[in-house]
């Protein structure tokens, strides 16, 4: 079954694994702070904060925000369940915003409709790997003092009018899955060039201990204090050693990536039924997810089935996320909320797309989907 991602590891990868299992430190040692430099040094971010998974630096931002009881964090419908989650986490309330129906990122109109008294965040997500209009939600976010969080976990790579994903927010999350674009196998990390919210999320991820094992054998000392609660979100040097080997592939990787997707869409190009998402001319797209909407849902579902029945794995990237029964039971039924992404759910599909995949796989793909609309 060819999948519709999937992470490349080669024989680098592996022998800087195998370099950390015969060192001294496994986990809270040198490699997470290499890690956290390296990745720093590529968006041009002042602090990384490297953690267990991308639902964990979504976490970490939330709670060096402060975000509690009675706080309000604008974010889209459309994106993966952790985005709206971390709100949830610290007690605060999700509010949904729509996305246009073009590229499927989070609309800076509807954003600007959803504020209140209450609303102290935006959490803005670089859907499939194209960066938001950042310059617009810099204008909301600055115009009403809220904080400006990018939900980067599609885009490592991804550019903005030549700014790098990773240093165009207050903070950026991002993602270190076997299908995104560099894997730890799970991880993740947050950028920021704010220190005192590194040092916020740095204690956070370590059960609100104000200092760890590596930084006490540093000092000589033993004694430790815990100044607030956290959680064990720590990641370790086993998967940091590993992400330093993938992240120097990276370009090479993303330029694959784009390759593909121009193949994609030139064979999508003039037909009927069914079209890619648009890419703005203003950024870098990084192509996590290569994505098309069908005009008919049915054809959406015939082309999974036909697809899976030829072995090729494609996947729906997402159901809105007020629709699934925890929000609804929490916060009621509220179909008719964002009208464009509930549309957009009906026909979207995402297709394989990951920079091992040969170009026949785009052909088979596209020859599938021909045959359906």
């Amino acid at each position: 079954m060819i999948p519709y991602g999937r992470q490349t590891i080669e024989r680098d990868d592996i022998k800087a694994v195998i370099e950390v299992l015969q060192s001294d430190w496994l986990t809270t040692g040198p490699k997470v702070t290499e890690f956290e430099k390296a990745v720093c040094g590529y968006v041009g971010a002042r602090h990384g904060v490297a953690v267990s998974s991308g639902t964990a630096a979504l976490h970490c931002a939330m709670f060096a925000l402060g975000i509690g009881p009675g706080d309000e964090v604008i974010v889209p419908a459309m994106t993966f369940v952790a985005t709206a989650n971390s709100v949830v986490y610290q007690g605060g309330t999700p509010v949904f915003a729509d996305v246009e129906p073009d590229t499927l990122l989070i609309d800076p109109v509807e954003v600007a409709k959803r504020i209140t008294a209450k609303t102290k965040a935006i959490i803005a997500v670089d859907y499939a790997g194209q960066p938001c209009r950042y310059e617009q939600l810099r204008v909301i976010s600055d115009k009403y003092h809220l904080k400006l969080v990018a939900d980067g976990c599609h885009a490592l790579g991804g550019e903005y009018k030549g700014g790098k994903v990773g240093s165009l927010a207050d903070m950026t999350v991002f993602s270190f899955h076997p299908v995104k674009h560099i894997t730890t196998g799970e991880g993740g990390m947050i950028t920021t060039d704010d220190g005192d919210l590194a040092d916020r999320m740095r204690i956070f991820r370590n059960h609100g201990i104000i200092s760890d094992p590596r930084k006490r054998m540093e000092q000589g000392s033993w004694f430790y204090e815990m100044t607030d609660i956290g959680f064990n979100y720590r990641i370790t040097d086993i998967q940091c050693g590993l992400g330093i080997s993938q992240l120097k592939k990276l370009p090479a990787w993303i330029k694959r990536r784009q390759e593909l997707a121009a193949k994609y869409d030139a064979a999508f190009m003039g037909l009927s039924g069914v079209k890619p998402l648009v890419t703005r001319s203003d950024v870098l797209h990084a192509f996590h997810l290569y994505v098309v909407r069908f005009d008919r849902s049915n054809d959406r579902n015939k082309a999974f089935n036909e697809l899976r029945a030829r072995g090729i794995s494609s996947n729906v990237h997402y159901i809105p996320v007020y629709e699934h029964p925890f929000y609804v039971n929490k916060f009621g039924k509220r179909s008719g909320l964002c009208p464009v992404t509930e549309q957009a759910y009906e026909g979207i599909l995402s297709l394989p797309m990951f920079p091992t995949m040969p170009d026949t796989v785009v052909d088979q793909v596209v020859g599938t989907i021909l045959g359906i609309c």
